[in-house]
């Protein structure tokens, strides 16, 4: 059974930087793209960055490019999300994702990690 763990969210003022991270476990992880996505309260989900499988490439959404960057290390089955220069309009739940790059019916979700920008 697929598992998607993410951590890293918390408190941090506007400015501030984290680093969030999703240990995945019962896939073969390098097989899978990887993306995060976040949702605000009464907002939709929103794809903040993808990182492709076997080595392809990354992408970021508009919002939060120059800001974020999205890694992944094949090795340690994890894919991190580093956020510099916060906002208060980041402050979401950031979900991890894991779409197979050929089955696209295996698709996980993690179960979200609380990220608040505030003073």
């Amino acid at each position: 059974q697929a598992q998607l763990v993410e951590t890293g969210g918390g408190l941090v003022q506007p400015g501030g930087s984290l680093r969030l991270s999703c240990a995945a476990s019962g896939l073969t992880f390098s097989n899978y793209a990887m993306s995060w996505y976040r949702q605000a309260p009464d907002k939709e989900r929103e794809l903040v960055a993808t990182a492709r499988s076997a080595g392809g490439s990354t992408n970021l959404g508009d919002s939060v490019k120059g800001r974020f960057t999205i890694s992944r290390d094949d090795a340690k089955n994890t894919v991190y999300l580093q956020m510099n220069s916060l906002k208060p309009e980041d402050t979401a739940v950031y979900y991890c994702n894991a779409i197979h790059r050929r089955q696209l019916a295996w698709n996980y979700w993690g179960q979200g990690t609380q990220v608040t920008i505030s003073s």
